[in-house]
């Protein structure tokens, strides 16, 4: 078996297997007669371990293992339990989607989740939207506001997180986010206070957020890191969407892919919301909006120390600005 891991630091978060794991896995997926003939490790994403493997006698296969229990925080409890627990919701993109082949959370073949996918055609679209000419990606982004609008159209019974915790009410599902997300930062020995004042916020503006009563389904990691796109077509044509591990049941106001399509500028920006349609912009509107960014804050706050990157101190004086904005 050729096996191609990346070469990371000893305390890196991601982690490799080994091949031996990878074998054995296969082999619980699979049967006990199969052949690994290789195995190399993609670099793309910052969380779960990826890896292309070839099999003797069966198409290459997409491997995906996830930290262990131990290493994963309290907002990103059990997501590949998560994204399994979504698959039934998604069925509106299923052309667009990867199929799961075989899943094991058992933690008899290696202490860690995993589960095997069929491999997607394209290319990420991060490498491959460069080959095109600025002027043609409005055609791509217009092509993610439908998808977003295809998911925020599910709707579900309860908020949170697919396979949960879910709850009642919204204000009560974010009032249980910030608490997890103060703990996961005392226990990273950051600065917590602000995620204990957010939470604090949310059960003083209860009835601005409960006005969102139906629970519609979010990616939450959905943008260009996490969708392929044919290398050869003319101009920007989306074949793929991977990684919906973090999709939970809220305001589709609060979704990463609107925080990031608001980002974006001019016809990028317009096309997205052409495709997606307009949002609403009232005053609780603009309230709820900056719980939301905070919670993109404190989220992204932990990733950057996960990922040793010190901007993660810019996080405090943008929550901050929240904070004062809400009072």
């Amino acid at each position: 078996m050729e096996f191609r891991p990346i070469d990371r630091a000893p305390g890196a978060f991601q982690q490799s297997v080994t091949a031996e794991q990878i074998q054995a896995m296969c082999r619980r997926a699979f049967g006990a007669d199969t052949r690994v003939s290789s195995a190399t490790e993609l670099g793309l994403g910052a969380y779960n371990s990826t890896y292309r493997v070839t099999l003797a006698g069966h198409p290459p296969v997409i491997l995906r293992v996830a930290p262990e229990p131990s290493r994963q925080y309290r907002i990103e409890r059990a997501l590949m339990r998560n994204e399994h627990a979504t698959v039934p919701f998604l069925a509106g993109l299923a052309g667009l989607l990867p199929r799961t082949l075989a899943v094991d959370f058992t933690h008899q073949v290696i202490g860690r989740d995993y589960l095997v996918q069929t491999l997607l055609d394209g290319t990420p679209a991060p490498d491959g939207l460069s080959r095109y000419p600025r002027a043609s990606w409005a055609a791509f982004f217009g092509q993610v506001g439908g998808i977003a609008r295809a998911l925020h159209d599910v709707e579900g019974d309860r908020f949170g997180m697919v396979a949960g915790p879910t709850y009642a009410t919204w204000s009560q599902a974010l009032i249980g986010y910030f608490t997890d997300a103060a703990a996961d930062l005392q226990v990273a020995g950051l600065d917590a206070e602000d995620a204990r004042l957010l939470a604090a916020a949310v059960e003083r503006r209860q009835e601005v957020l409960d006005e969102i009563s139906r629970p519609r389904l979010l990616h939450g990691d959905l943008w260009t890191v996490n969708v392929m796109i044919d290398p050869d077509a003319p101009e920007p044509q989306i074949t793929g969407v991977v990684d919906s591990d973090r999709a939970w049941w809220g305001d589709p106001l609060a979704d990463w892919t609107i925080h990031r399509a608001r980002q974006r500028q001019g016809a990028e920006r317009r096309a997205f919301f052409d495709s997606y349609g307009p949002l609403p912009d009232g005053a609780n509107d603009r309230v709820r909006a900056a719980f939301y960014l905070a919670r993109h804050l404190i989220a992204i706050r932990l990733e950057r120390f996960r990922l040793g990157d010190p901007e993660l101190s810019a996080t405090y004086d943008d929550v901050r600005a929240v904070l004062a904005e809400l009072g």
